[in-house]
């Protein structure tokens, strides 16, 4: 029996790749064990139970940034729990490390050095984040969702897709999916989430413009996130919630979509071809942009500034572009031909490999 330790999470885009790795796992090797690794605080900490698997947890260590209190109990804390994840790799007889990023990773690399366990790791996003970066050097075998990403000894696998998203790739009932969440089945349908955690900017913007969208005939499923104030509502051509466990459903029922550009996001969308407006995240290290930079060149996407993004914006420009059917279709080829459907498979080689060498 090989038993698999993934490690991951936060948020749904270090949760969701593992998660359809830990399937993919299982549908291969119905003997295999799959334990994930995570915090408490994430996103793990519900989907990863919600799907069957077994979840472990660690304290959350963000590294150190500036000099103060914490940064002198940080060397202390993240060897205990570097140790906790030799125990358990020890205790499991754990064959093989998988690494996603976030704040589990790093102890869990760390842990896998220790015990000369394989490491495979795979980053997500066009700009890799620290543990990922650090872990690379040394790891068996590094896989990236995209092509252009700074990492060593990197091999392209693509994006890890859920099963359910992967079959939307051939097939999508979008009767079924609108009918689900109480929309009209022959309406044109703007999708608008930002991630999550939501997104106050386009939560704003799309309240502002619920009066112009429904004037041009447009129905909208609007995916708030969980830190908006914003209640669920819904009313004739308008579906407000607060989080979506059915993503699957969600990008099935729309015709276009309004979102955040995080590495999960963009490439979901690519790869079942839904034409997308993107409005990357302007705080951080600028990796969302980097994400979509590929999708948007292909003719996948639209980019626009979060600022920017505006009710005139709605108005002056996505309103024209949704009612143009010939747009819209040109937009979801490019994107499909740019999008990676077989990233889940291709990961999943990744780590055989590892494990046979």
């Amino acid at each position: 029996m090989t038993t698999y330790l993934l490690a991951g999470g936060g948020t749904a885009g270090h949760v969701n790749p593992l998660l359809a790795l830990a399937d993919e796992i299982i549908v291969r090797d119905p003997g295999a064990k799959v334990i994930a690794l995570g915090t408490a605080e994430g996103l793990e900490a519900r989907l990863v139970p919600e799907r069957g698997y077994r979840l472990e947890t660690i304290d959350r260590l963000p590294f150190p940034r500036k000099l103060n209190l914490y940064a002198l109990k940080f060397p202390l804390k993240f060897a205990s729990a570097v140790e906790r994840v030799v125990r358990l790799i020890r205790d499991e007889r754990v064959d093989v490390v998988v690494g996603f990023g976030g704040y589990a990773s790093a102890p869990a690399y760390e842990a896998a050095r220790k015990t000369k366990t394989p490491i495979v790791v795979h980053e997500a996003n066009a700009l890799p984040g620290m543990a990922n970066r650090r872990a690379a050097k040394y790891a068996n075998a590094v896989g990236v969702a995209f092509e252009s990403t700074p990492i060593s000894n990197a091999t392209f696998v693509g994006m890890p897709l859920r099963s359910e998203i992967a079959r939307l790739v051939e097939t999508k009932n979008v009767v079924d999916a609108r009918k689900h969440f109480g929309l009209q089945t022959d309406t044109v349908t703007l999708l608008v989430t930002g991630g999550s955690l939501g997104a106050k900017r386009l939560n704003e913007t799309l309240e502002q413009s619920r009066p112009a969208l429904q004037a041009a005939g447009v129905q909208v499923l609007h995916i708030v996130g969980g830190r908006s104030d914003l209640e669920p509502l819904h009313l004739n051509g308008y579906c407000r919630i607060a989080y979506c466990d059915r993503m699957d459903l969600a990008i099935a029922a729309a015709d276009f979509a309004v979102a955040r550009a995080g590495a999960s996001t963009v490439s979901e969308f690519a790869a079942v071809g839904l034409p997308a407006v993107y409005v990357p995240y302007p705080v951080g290290n600028g990796e969302q942009e980097l994400n979509v930079a590929n999708l948007a060149s292909a003719g996948g996407g639209v980019v626009v500034k979060d600022s920017l993004f505006t009710a005139d914006y709605v108005k002056d420009v996505l309103i024209p572009l949704l009612s143009s059917t010939k747009r819209m279709k040109q937009m979801s080829a490019a994107a499909k031909n740019a999008g990676t459907a077989d990233g889940t498979e291709r990961l999943y080689k990744l780590v055989q490999g590892v494990l046979k060498h």
